[in-house]
């Protein structure tokens, strides 16, 4: 669900720069309102931990991969505006450090996971849970039903930014510029994985998080569960020692899934719409595409503009395997690492630098 550079044409990497751009703006200002001293840290491990859960790749039909997200998570534990910050974060990490993403495609992938994620596990979450106590049996299952519906809705915009691009940009011999399959092609692709395997693991990822969170620390689902706890209460700073307390299970789960991170290499193959440029010239690699693709062969050469753009950034440690580690597991880890250390170093400073202009603000007559 990561799309790289040169799957979508410069002027579709626009417009969903665009749409986002209103989105991570009111996402900004709902966030600064009410910054206080734990939502920062709280916001940050949530982006680390999305990183890292995208790291857990899944074997999906076709010989392809897939992954969870973390987004309803984030969503319930956050919010929606605050997870959709959270999200971003760790998808730019992933997009400059790592090649996972493009940096043209960066808009279209915040707003594919980051915002539609959210915002929709969001509603379901809010529509089905409703005003039930924190720890019933209905928020579990809204939890799950809002991690599924959440991932597949990702995807199917995913797979329409894909399988519009042959239709609407092609070169003045009829063949796709950018992505080459088309609708029919790219939606049966991208959902078939998604509403099995990948949405099956966000469901169980997510309802089994908020059950754990009700029998060991409800307080982290009272932001999302109005009656229960208003807004500003539910976020209000309540000490160092009660801070690391409340969010001690989740560095917990993180560290613990920073050791685990080699297993997230285990499944074969790559996911759909992520092969580079040079795989369409690889026999090998342009069967398990033709398969994964409804047994339609790829091009006998990548599109142009794919070639063109996808070469526009090279990122330091591309693909998670850094080139002084010899070791793909430790290589894998230590991207897992790096990157959650760099997205919790980021949330910290964007928080402090919030926080700081909101002290200035409240201080100016």
């Amino acid at each position: 669900m990561h799309i790289p550079d040169g799957y979508l044409s410069p002027s579709t990497c626009a417009v969903l720069y665009g749409a986002s751009a209103p989105f991570w703006y009111a996402a900004l200002q709902r966030v600064k309102a009410i910054l206080t001293t734990r939502l920062v840290p709280l916001l940050s491990v949530m982006a680390a931990l999305s990183f890292v859960i995208m790291m857990f790749n899944l074997p999906l039909p076709g010989g392809t991969t897939g992954h969870a997200v973390g987004v309803a998570i984030a969503t319930i534990i956050l919010g929606p505006w605050a997870s959709i910050l959270a999200i971003s974060i760790a998808l730019s990490i992933q997009a400059v450090f790592f090649g996972d993403g493009g940096i043209t495609t960066l808009g279209a992938n915040c707003f594919n996971m980051a915002i539609v994620g959210s915002l929709t596990a969001y509603a379901v979450y809010r529509i089905i849970a409703g005003r039930a106590a924190l720890t019933s049996p209905r928020r579990v299952m809204a939890a799950a039903l809002a991690g599924y519906t959440a991932i597949n809705a990702s995807a199917l915009c995913a797979a329409v930014e894909f399988g519009i691009q042959p239709i609407f940009f092609k070169d003045p011999s009829g063949a796709p510029l950018y992505a080459p399959y088309p609708l029919h092609i790219a939606i049966p692709a991208m959902m078939i994985g998604h509403l099995t395997f990948a949405g099956l693991a966000e469901l169980v990822l997510s309802a089994g998080v908020v059950a754990y969170f009700q029998r060991t620390n409800p307080s982290l689902l009272k932001l999302t569960a109005p009656g229960n706890l208003a807004p500003d209460d539910a976020i209000a700073d309540p000490g160092s020692q009660s801070l690391w307390h409340t969010l001690r299970p989740l560095w917990i789960g993180l560290a613990v899934l920073l050791v685990l991170t080699p297993l997230g290499i285990l499944a074969a193959g790559t996911a759909w719409g992520e092969w580079s440029a040079r795989d369409f010239s690889n026999l090998q690699t342009r069967e398990k595409m033709a398969i994964a693709s409804r047994h339609t062969a790829p091009p006998a050469q990548p599109p142009r503009g794919l070639e063109r753009l996808s070469s526009l950034w090279t990122a330091p440690f591309p693909q998670y395997a850094p080139s002084f580690v010899h070791r793909p597991a430790m290589g894998y880890a230590l991207s897992g690492m790096f990157g959650a250390g760099a997205i919790i170093l980021v949330s910290l400073i964007a928080g402090s630098l919030a926080a700081r202009g909101k002290r200035k603000g409240s201080q100016e007559p």
